[in-house]
């Protein structure tokens, strides 16, 4: 029987497995839905999908880079431990992600998780390395950085922070040293110019409701206000910002210096933006005891 793309989404989105995986059980189950259903609970393959929806916040950031220094690759790569974020398997496969990352440019993460792994496709891989350590991995997102004419620096912060910095002049020496103080300093953007204007929006809001407080004059408030707005946007800009190494001189004038310009950066941090699962046990065991 032909598998249909329909078939394999319809699969994918009631089990939440791979592509690859959801074709692989209907093509042996003759296109029967249920019967593959139930051969991926019975296969190593469903182990993965009943962990698919346990929180994965853990994990590592990854960095390929070309040998060539001119492209990058930047890869988080999440788990729900600590141990197992330290477990060879899991930083085995992560760099592997990685690797396919910078030498195939994915347009995305479906795509990335379709290309060849050690065991079939990177999806397949993955979902083996659920079965064998027990939790849910997921590959949660990648960059890649670079040009021909770029200028790269990279720097990891333990397996938690990772950041790409890309120059136009320069040297590798700076672009580690500012993918360093990125790493540390956490820069919105690159300067004001990037600054997303409901962002500064918001903040001229808050600093004038604060102002307007004060009593103080119409034009005394608007020179406070921008008083502020200057001060934040030093603060949240890579260029405003005191350099980590040398906190009298700016960032922007350390550039300035050596003739170069940040074209990018990107910083990841494991975890950011998932929202982490509190475990109360005794509330749990409660809960049990009042149910049975």
């Amino acid at each position: 029987m032909q598998i249909s793309a329909s078939m394999v989404k319809e699969l994918r989105e009631i089990t939440g497995a791979g592509m690859m995986e959801c074709k692989k059980a209907l093509t042996a189950a003759g296109g029967d839905m249920d019967a593959a259903i139930e051969q991926m609970r019975k296969s190593g393959a469903a182990k993965a999908v009943k962990k698919a929806d346990r929180v994965a916040a853990e994990g590592r950031i990854v960095v390929s880079a070309s040998g060539d220094g001119h492209r990058a690759a930047i890869v988080e790569v999440n788990c729900e431990t600590d141990f197992v974020a330290k477990d060879e398997n899991f930083q085995a496969f992560s760099q592997q992600v990685a690797d396919q990352v910078l030498a195939h440019e994915p347009a995305d993460v479906d795509a990335l998780m379709a290309l060849a792994g050690e065991e079939g496709s990177l999806e397949e891989t993955r979902a083996a390395l659920v079965a064998k350590i027990g939790e849910n991995v997921q590959v949660r997102r990648f960059e890649l950085v670079g040009g021909a004419d770029s200028v790269l620096g990279h720097y990891l912060h333990g397996a938690r922070i990772g950041v790409v910095v890309e120059l136009e002049g320069g040297d590798e020496s700076l672009a580690r040293d500012l993918a360093m103080h990125i790493a540390a300093s956490h820069p919105v953007c690159v300067d004001e110019t990037q600054v997303p204007q409901e962002l500064l929006e918001k903040e001229k809001a808050i600093f004038r409701s604060q102002a307007e407080e004060s009593g103080k004059p119409a034009e005394i408030i608007e020179k406070m206000i921008s008083g502020r707005i200057k001060k934040y946007l030093s603060e949240i800009t890579l260029v405003g910002q005191p350099f980590v190494k040398d906190p009298d001189q700016a960032v922007g004038k350390l550039l300035e210096q050596a003739g170069a310009r940040v074209r990018r950066f990107v910083r990841y941090e494991v975890g950011e933006g998932i929202e982490k699962k509190t475990e109360n046990f005794a509330e749990e065991v409660m809960a049990q005891a009042k149910g049975s």
